[in-house]
């Protein structure tokens, strides 16, 4: 608080959630919350709050931004997440507020003199690394099943795991049709925020162990007992792989959720690859645009993340044979992805290439030469610009026929000086 703004007299207010539980766990804090009783709406406008939102008592503060939300209960009205009755007044108390929470770890409150108030044996479950749900209200909220999946991407790291009656309650909410009620926007937020987390592998696990990941990602669900060539897939199953190589573009890309819905789906063709084909999959490169554009109109993803992902799905097999390709069809590549205009979108590619190729049983630590050959040869190809091949009498279409030819040259020199390092060395 600040000495011109501050809550009315008789409130007495609370750090909540989040910055208390990371305080807790020794991880940095991100955003503070707090939570204030024995007060009213009217009074905090009044103390100089900004309200903001029609369904719940949340406030701003007027210099720091930070929310402040009356102590509240909650009751079940309708389905899905949305419905829901608020009950806030001077006589909510703070141990009603933190009951009404979804887990135990983000049920905490600390008081100003820094006495915190643990009403559900947030600090026990904590200590445990449990995620333990706050009560059987859980169950009324079908969000809650994304974030419990969320929140195992952040922990799992730590050793969390989700409390046996917790995931029956998920599995419950799931058997229930709950999660029919999301709406596509908040699925992908959870799940953009899953995948910019330390373990994006914890997020689909947890949900298909709930049964939740055939409801919200059938298309990644299908990928689960599919199997692979050994030989190249030591790990066998596609789903597995999958999650492999989510969390190798943790490591490689960390907080990059672009580049993870890219690796997350980059292997879609191969559920609906022919039993009598498997293990083999060919052209599963091309047979997974279907099921990601439906993934990406369902889910309204927004058209960079489904257009790096379209890329990664269509040339991944490119990029690992790049040694095999002809310096016209590098060139090719290279434009089809935005390269000659949008570097760090192929440079995005190549992350997610190496991803998929460390995501791999006993190849975690693989180098992967093709990505950094991909990023040499775009550099090459953009030193070489319209002036550079422009003489008398060279126009229209001409002009774009000599670059093109000149940069798929220059592809070349950079691959033969590529080849002639690799000798060398």
């Amino acid at each position: 608080m600040t000495a011109t703004v501050a809550a009315p007299a008789e409130a007495r207010v609370y750090l909540v959630g989040g910055a208390v539980r990371d305080a807790l766990l020794g991880r940095a804090p991100g955003d503070r919350d707090w939570v204030v009783v024995g007060t009213d709406a009217a009074a905090m406008r009044a103390a100089g709050f900004r309200a903001v939102g029609a369904d719940f008592p949340v406030f701003l503060h007027p210099v720091t931004g930070e929310e402040y939300a009356l102590a509240r209960t909650e009751r079940k009205a309708g389905r899905g997440y949305t419905g829901f009755v608020v009950h806030a007044d001077r006589g909510v108390t703070l141990e009603d507020d933190l009951r009404r929470r979804d887990f135990t770890i983000n049920a905490i409150a600390q008081s100003a003199n820094g006495t915190l108030v643990d009403p559900l044996g947030g600090q026990r479950d904590l200590a445990a690394r449990v995620l333990r749900h706050c009560s059987p209200a859980f169950a009324e909220d079908p969000l809650r099943v994304l974030r419990a999946a969320r929140f195992m991407a952040r922990f799992a790291p730590l050793g969390f795991t989700v409390h046996p009656d917790t995931l029956a309650l998920m599995r419950g909410m799931v058997d229930a049709g709950e999660l029919a009620h999301l709406v596509p926007e908040r699925v992908w937020q959870e799940l953009k925020r899953a995948l910019a987390e330390a373990r994006p592998s914890a997020f689909l696990r947890t949900l298909r162990d709930a049964g939740a990941l055939a409801v919200v990602l059938p298309e990644v669900d299908a990928l689960y007992g599919v199997p692979q060539r050994p030989e190249y897939h030591p790990e066998v199953d596609t789903g597995a792989h999958t999650e492999m190589v989510v969390d190798m573009t943790a490591r490689l890309a960390p907080g990059d959720a672009a580049i993870g819905f890219a690796a997350l789906t980059h292997d879609l063709g191969k559920a609906l690859t022919p039993a009598d084909v498997l293990p083999r999959h060919p052209m599963h490169e091309h047979a997974g645009l279907k099921p990601l554009a439906a993934l990406c109109a369902r889910l309204k993803v927004p058209n960079a993340e489904a257009q790096l992902a379209a890329d990664a799905c269509r040339e991944h097999l490119n990029v690992h044979r790049f040694d095999e390709l002809r310096d016209a069809t590098v060139y090719e590549l290279i434009e089809r992805c935005g390269g000659l205009r949008q570097g760090s979108r192929l440079d995005a590619l190549a992350l997610v290439c190496e991803a998929d190729k460390r995501g791999r049983l006993g190849h975690s630590e693989a180098d992967y030469p093709q990505g950094r050959a991909l990023r040499i040869c775009r550099d090459a190809a953009l030193s070489v610009q319209a002036k550079d091949v422009m003489r008398e009498g060279l126009e229209g279409p001409a002009v774009g026929e000599a670059l093109r030819k000149a940069r798929i040259e220059a592809i070349g020199a950079a691959r033969r000086a590529l080849a002639d390092d690799a000798l060398r060395r």
